[in-house]
């Protein structure tokens, strides 16, 4: 078979994906969302001049001194006069610092006498927050491709957004297949096993914005397969097993069937050979994944998350850094690998331990990793503390 290089099975890949529809939804449903518009500040925030601590308002040209207290300011409901000279506010956290006022002094520091307050020296603007002072009107708080998370749908609503335009969510059909696949809580024969590929695949595709539509295992029957492929209604199908050329391998055959057109036969990557990509004669996109879990997961994130993101408008290649070897790593051989890893951190510096066993069909050290460590083909041995690239993986 072909072998195509990561970067560019992955730009054969993303050049057949059309980003998808746009469509409104309430800010509130947006979280995992990609936006498809630009936000920007319809006014100054804060729209006023505020406190920063509870205290008193009065002209920092006034203190020290002893000050007649004329009214108050809260949150929500500000002094309505003029603050003159010789004249103190009461005032709270968040409160708009009224007319003529331009300093604060913290209650800690003042001492109260009945209509009198008595205050130490401090200069104008002490604890003030200016108006504007988090964003002023106009400015650009959000850009299109941007996807909304808790402190992005924040910084939205306080520019007053109810709703944002974002792009539809793309359909992921997921197929897994092979006689050995059994769905818990079903109880797997002697020679069968869980399926823990397509769960975790899942729900990779829903942290990514996308919506991930889920089929039964498929036996490893020919016309089994090329029902289940017709039956998904999605515009990318995602395989996972079968995606190899051996006798139960069925699924590149039965995707023929269907007058699939291959853009990307095999990659040369470890783990995830087989992993192929092409388009069906009625348009669908399918993606073909390798049946171990680890080798499904790799290529997960080398190519179906940004194949997602592309979907959505969002940047689509892999988020590397650099990291510092914390172990020496052996020359590699022809094919691009990632290592499973983990991270720590050491006076400031990103450490990285591959784990010793890579053994494609192994969860647990999966589960383990936080990180995936890239070496390119034919690299050469690294000693301890060398720079390498990594791919640091979510976890909570």
């Amino acid at each position: 078979m072909n072998l195509l290089a990561v970067d560019d099975a992955r730009a054969a890949m993303l050049a057949e994906i059309a980003v998808r529809p746009i469509e409104r939804v309430p800010l509130g449903q947006s979280i995992g969302r990609v936006l498809a518009e630009d936000i920007a500040a319809v006014r100054d925030q804060p729209p006023f001049a505020a406190s920063a601590m509870d205290g008193w308002a009065m002209r920092g040209a006034d203190t020290p001194g002893a000050l007649r207290i004329v009214g108050e300011s809260a949150a929500g409901h500000g002094y309505e006069g003029f603050v003159g000279a010789g004249e103190a506010v009461r005032i709270f956290t968040g409160a708009a610092l009224p007319d003529g006022c331009d300093a604060i002094v913290i209650q800690e520091d003042a001492r109260r006498e009945d209509d009198t307050v008595h205050v130490p020296q401090v200069a104008a603007g002490h604890y003030v927050r200016p108006a504007g002072g988090d964003f002023k009107a106009g400015a650009a708080l959000l850009a299109r491709g941007q996807r909304i998370d808790p402190w992005r749908l924040s910084l939205a609503a306080s520019a007053g957004r109810a709703d944002v335009a974002v792009h539809a969510r793309p359909r992921v059909a997921l197929i897994s297949t092979g006689e050995e696949i059994v769905e818990a809580p079903a109880v797997p024969g002697r020679y069968q096993i869980y399926d823990s590929g397509v769960p975790a695949i899942a729900a990779m595709i829903e942290g990514w914005g996308g919506l991930a539509l889920r089929a039964r295992p498929v036996r490893d029957d020919f016309e089994a397969v090329i029902e289940a492929l017709s039956r998904a209604e999605a515009e990318l199908i995602v395989t996972v097993g079968g995606a190899s050329v051996g006798d139960h391998d069925l699924v590149r055959a039965a995707a023929q069937a269907l007058g699939l057109s291959l853009r990307v036969e095999s990659v040369a990557v470890r783990p995830g050979k087989p992993t192929f990509f092409g388009v069906l004669g009625d348009g669908r996109r399918l993606l073909g994944l390798p049946g171990n879990p680890a080798s499904a997961f790799v290529c997960a994130e080398m190519f179906l998350r940004p194949i997602v993101n592309a979907y959505q408008g969002a940047a689509s290649g892999p988020a590397t850094l650099a990291a510092r070897l914390a172990d020496d790593l052996p020359a590699n051989g022809p094919r691009e690998h990632w290592l499973r890893a983990r991270l720590s951190y050491v006076e400031g510096a990103v450490i990285v331990r591959p784990y010793g066993d890579q053994d494609s069909s192994l969860v647990s050290v999966f589960a383990l990793s936080d990180a995936l460590l890239r070496r390119l083909p034919g690299a050469s041995a690294a000693s301890a503390g060398t720079v390498v690239e990594v791919l640091p993986l979510a976890r909570a």
